[in-house]
């Protein structure tokens, strides 16, 4: 007696089971709930308003208490002053630090701190980041969600956990001052430039000033805003006066710069930034 075989039944391919599975939501939508759309989208779209028109009312009620009988903006109103002392860009002892929602990007910006490789950290790596977040749901597919059948998404899941709290937590005791950073390199300026004595004060005041924030010297520091490198600043020979000038009020010196005043260095203190700029001639070999 001939043995008849048994079709076959082929796998069902992804795209099959995914039409089958949207068919079954759809059905059980139909007969025992509500559509996405446009239930679930209005109800967001009210709590969005609702979300708004709150942040709007707080800045309302921030701005025009705080206005004060003199409408000098510093009055204290119900949430505050709407501002307070203007920054001082000669400082040497504030120390700016993130809110503590950016500490992992803070600590980031640490480990890719050279100039060639600060892209990776303000650009590269949370772009890819993202792109992969929003890439996940046309990804994965799957209809399994039991946690001990998706090896791979919960380690991926406990690893982007841990590196944000290792990284927030770095962030958050990393060393207060980056001009200690900077001024460890003094040393190194010193012997490169062959600088004299009287150019040590305005070295460590450079490097405690924040000025590598905007330029660079000896490869220390970030071009920001167009501001130049500052090695051999010293062989242009603008001499002292007007370095002190220039510090004191740039725009005045060279109109339309966007560099902001040190005047309130004082004089003694500009005066050391002058001399250790005329100094710096580039390494001296």
């Amino acid at each position: 007696m001939a043995v008849v075989p048994q079709p076959q039944h082929e796998k069902p391919s992804r795209v099959e089971e995914a039409r089958a599975g949207f068919a079954r939501y759809k059905a059980d939508v139909k007969k025992r709930g509500k559509p996405f759309y446009p239930y679930a989208m209005f109800h967001d779209t009210v709590m969005s308003l609702i979300v708004v028109t709150v942040i709007l009312g707080l800045a309302a009620i921030w701005k025009w208490t705080s206005y004060g009988p003199h409408h000098d903006g510093t009055h204290q109103g119900l949430l505050g002053p709407e501002y307070t002392a203007p920054a001082d860009p000669g400082t040497t002892s504030f120390v700016p630090r993130p809110d503590w929602y950016f500490y992992f990007l803070f600590y980031l910006l640490r480990i890719f701190k050279w100039p060639e490789s600060v892209f990776l950290g303000t650009v590269g790596v949370p772009t890819i980041a993202l792109i992969l977040l929003l890439l996940l749901p046309f990804m994965d597919t799957r209809l399994e969600r039991r946690p001990s059948h998706r090896p791979v998404a919960m380690v991926a899941m406990a690893l982007t956990i841990v590196s944000m709290a290792v990284l927030t937590w770095k962030g958050a005791t990393a060393n207060e001052a980056l001009a200690s950073e900077v001024i460890a390199n003094v040393p190194n300026w010193v012997k490169q430039e062959k600088l004299p004595p009287q150019a040590l004060p305005g070295a460590k005041l450079f490097a405690t000033a924040g000025c590598t924030a905007c330029h660079t010297y000896l490869g220390t520091g970030s071009s920001n805003l167009g501001a130049p490198d500052l090695t051999a600043i010293g062989t242009r020979n603008l001499g002292i006066t007007f370095q002190v000038n220039h510090l004191k009020c740039p725009s005045c010196v060279n109109p339309g710069s966007p560099m902001p005043k040190f005047a309130s260095l004082g004089d003694t203190r500009l005066h050391q930034l002058a001399v250790f700029l005329e100094a710096s001639k580039g390494p001296q070999h």
